[in-house]
Parts: C-alpha cells; sequence; structure tokens
C-alpha cells in the first residue's frame, strides 16, 4: 500500500508538470529576430508602438513572467492580476493580487486600472493578453448599479446551488465591464492576442474566464434559464435580478457578439489544457508499471456520483480484470460539482475521494488521488485528498463516521484527522482536477 501512495502522488506530479504555466507559453511563443511567432500566426514588431502585456489567472504572473523572459525590452508595459500567494517579482509588468474564488476590491480596482490602460492602446499597439483559470473572479468589474457586494453574494450563490463553470461565467459575464468580450472591445482599435490556458470542460473559449477576449454567445435569457434552474431568484441580490430582468426586455445592452467589428483584429490560442496532464499522467503510471487507461479529460457531474463510477472501475478491476489488468491505472479529468447541503468545509476533489472511500471500504489493493492542479480545492489549503480500502476502517477506530462527514460536506477535517490531505501549496497553474486510481492484484 505504501508502494501504491507514493506511485500515485509521482503519478499525479508528472500531470501538473505539464501544465507548468512558463513552459506553455514557451512552447506557443518564438521570437525570431524581430518576428514575434504566436501558433500559426506571425507579427511584426517593427509595426507596433507599444506592446502592452495583461491578464487575469491563478497562472498569471508565471505567464507573464515567460513573456518577460523572450520579448525583454520590447514589452513597455503591463500588469495581471493573480491570487493572493501567487504572484511575482517582475521586471516591467506589474503584479496585483486579488481575491479568489469570492472576489475583492483589489479585484476591482485592478480591473479598472487595467481597463483604463488598454482604452489607451492605438491602432499601432499590439495586447498580448495571458488568461487561466480564475480570471474570472479575478476581474470583478460590476456594471453600473451593482456592488461587490451584490457580485460576492451572487457568486457564493452559484458556487453553493451546483452550477456548473459555464452556467456561472454566463451569469457573470452579464454583470461584468470586462468579462464576455468587453476585455477585446477595451482594447480596440489595438491588436490583441489572448494567450490561454484552459480549465474548462471543452476549452470554451468563452467560458474561459468568462471570455474576456472572446465574442460572447450567451444572452440575458440564458440567464434568467440558469436562475430559474436552480431556483435562484429570491438568493440573487435585488439588484442583480433587475439587471437580469432589465436585460431579456432588451433595455440594457448586451455582452459584444460574433461578427463585431472589435474583434476584427483579434486571435485566442489554448496553450495548455487538462488533456495535457491527462496524458502527461498516464506516461508516469506506464513508466511505473501500470496498464494504463484515460477515462476521459472532460468529466463532470455530482461529485458524489462520479466519485461512485470510479470506485465501481476500481473493483471491476480486482474482480475481473476489466479494462486494464492489474496493476492497473485509470487517470481522468475535468471537473465536477458540489450541491451543499452541510456546514462543513471541503471542496470537490476531498469529496471525492471521501465518497470513493466510501465505496471502496475493505477492499485491499486499490489507492486513490483527486487533485485540484491549482493546489486549491474549495476554500482550503489542500488541493485534494488521498485515499485506500483501509481509509475508512483506520477513520472508524478513531471515532469518525466517513457517511456522517460526507452528509456535511466536511471532507476536509476528515482528512485532516487521518492525515490524508494532498497538500502542494500554489501550483501558478489551473487545468481543473486530476483523478488518479491504482488498482493493485493479490500478489
Amino acid at each position: 500500500m505504501k508502494n501504491l501512495r507514493r506511485d500515485i502522488r509521482e503519478i499525479f506530479d508528472a500531470g501538473l508538470k505539464a501544465a507548468d504555466p512558463g513552459e506553455a507559453v514557451r512552447r506557443a511563443i518564438t521570437l525570431a529576430g524581430e518576428k514575434l511567432i504566436i501558433g500559426d500566426r506571425e507579427y511584426d514588431l517593427n509595426l507596433f508602438d507599444r506592446v502592452i502585456v495583461v491578464g487575469a489567472g491563478k497562472a498569471g504572473a508565471s505567464m507573464a513572467a515567460a513573456l518577460e523572459s523572450i520579448l525583454g525590452s520590447y514589452i513597455t508595459e503591463g500588469m495581471v492580476i493573480t491570487k493572493y500567494g501567487h504572484g511575482l517579482a517582475l521586471k516591467t509588468i506589474s503584479v496585483t493580487e486579488a481575491g479568489h474564488p469570492i472576489p475583492d476590491e483589489s479585484g476591482v480596482d485592478g480591473s479598472r486600472r487595467m481597463l483604463d490602460m488598454l482604452k489607451r492602446a492605438g491602432e499601432k499597439d499590439l495586447v498580448l493578453c495571458v488568461i487561466s483559470g480564475g480570471g474570472s473572479a479575478l476581474l470583478p468589474m460590476p456594471v453600473s448599479g451593482i456592488s461587490l457586494h451584490d457580485k460576492q453574494e451572487t457568486t457564493q450563490a452559484l458556487l453553493e446551488c451546483g452550477a456548473d463553470i459555464h452556467e456561472i461565467n454566463i451569469i457573470r459575464k452579464h454583470l461584468s465591464g470586462i468579462k464576455g468580450g468587453r476585455l477585446a472591445e477595451a482594447a480596440f482599435p489595438g491588436t490583441l492576442v489572448a494567450l490561454i490556458l484552459s480549465d474548462v470542460i471543452g476549452d470554451d473559449l468563452d467560458a474561459i474566464a468568462s471570455g474576456p477576449t472572446v465574442p460572447d454567445g450567451s444572452t440575458f435569457g440564458d440567464c434568467m434559464k440558469i436562475m430559474d434552474k436552480y431556483d435562484l431568484e429570491s438568493k440573487l441580490p435585488r439588484s442583480v435580478v433587475a439587471r437580469l430582468e432589465r436585460g431579456v426586455s432588451g433595455t440594457v445592452p448586451e455582452t459584444p457578439k460574433p461578427g463585431n467589428p472589435v474583434f476584427d483584429k483579434t486571435f485566442a490560442l489554448i496553450i495548455g489544457s487538462c488533456a495535457l496532464s491527462v496524458s502527461s499522467a498516464k506516461q508516469k503510471a506506464f513508466e511505473l508499471g501500470y496498464e494504463t487507461i484515460i477515462l476521459s479529460s472532460s468529466i463532470e457531474g455530482e461529485t458524489m456520483e462520479v466519485a461512485k463510477v470510479h470506485a465501481a472501475i476500481a473493483r471491476e478491476i480486482l474482480k475481473s480484470g476489466n479494462p486494464v489488468s492489474t496493476p492497473g491505472c485509470i487517470v481522468s479529468g475535468g471537473e465536477t460539482t458540489v450541491t451543499i447541503r452541510g456546514d462543513g468545509l471541503g471542496g470537490r476533489n476531498m469529496e471525492f475521494v471521501l465518497a470513493a472511500a466510501i465505496e471502496i471500504d475493505g477492499f485491499e489493493g486499490i489507492t486513490l488521488l483527486s487533485g485540484g492542479t491549482d493546489g486549491t480545492d474549495g476554500p482550503t489549503d489542500a488541493a485534494g485528498a488521498i485515499a485506500d480500502g483501509s481509509t475508512v476502517q483506520v477513520a472508524r477506530v478513531r471515532g469518525l463516521d466517513a457517511e456522517a462527514y460526507l452528509r456535511n460536506n466536511d471532507s476536509y477535517h476528515f482528512f485532516e484527522k487521518i492525515g490524508d490531505l494532498l497538500i502542494t501549496g500554489p501550483t501558478m497553474t489551473n487545468v481543473m482536477d486530476l483523478r488518479i486510481l491504482l488498482v493493485a492484484g493479490g500478489d
């Protein structure tokens, strides 16, 4: 069992390394003389008066640092907003730390200063925008009539009701002066290139960080459907409900849509995603001697249900050698949701591991891990947790009722008490979650 725990951490770390934001930037950008090559596009820096760098996300500072190492003195000015504890000291680009997942005044002030910087961009300026997971909460620029407190209450209600990241960001975009294409609108008529580290299922550009640099395909009508789906009208601030209602009636403008000329000089490139981390984890597991398959890199749904499916697959491997023989490894990625029913402390990864641990109770030879690639799971200092077939029994001996902790959404305190929290510290990246199951045979 100790070997399984050692191996599972090595496999997770390999997936984490593949999501390194600096390496992702360096893979995507080449400077050849005065030609900046980004993806399949080429930009002649002689044709631009200024190069401005902006951005937001948990990986924002690391991505900006990579740009500084590549472009050096070509960068005229810049600023990025990142989560507290994720900042770096840069030469030309200023770094602002702000609240995540609940936005705060620092994020509002930073967003305002960023918009002011972008609005000074001219037709001969090149704007490089780095976007990563967490960017939506870190760019909290409320529209007129909506306060920061209103946005905080709205974010909290959306997180607690079980809405997925796509639904959360649809509403965020329609309450923002910078998301949903508004950042591109501010940078126009400058040339805008967005380098994006994806943290959403499907890598949808208009969902990552609420799509500040791309056209918004969602509408106020979609916001109302989400509000009705989760019965949120009485839980959201009246000012928020009123704005959504005015949007549906056409009395406030929609977000910029496809075909809007502000996007004529924009280019968005995804430079990293969960799929790459999952693939790297699979390769490491193979090197360690495990027959390995990827279940999916885009799993979503209710955390407890997803945990039951993963646990069932692990038991099937023990029983029949399907879908892989032992020693076997299952790798998956994505982002699940938790519907809050208790008042405990936890996150989707710890809740996944606790729910799965209950399902594999007594099955020797199964070890599992689930962790956020950003190093944070919910409002805690843990990235996730590790468990095996003996976890629930160990807890029982110590007087802990695993099912009671699960019902109370208190997975953090459960794993804290048995010493099985996964602690990585800030990773400076974010490509959703990584889940690993190892199954060894009787030998």
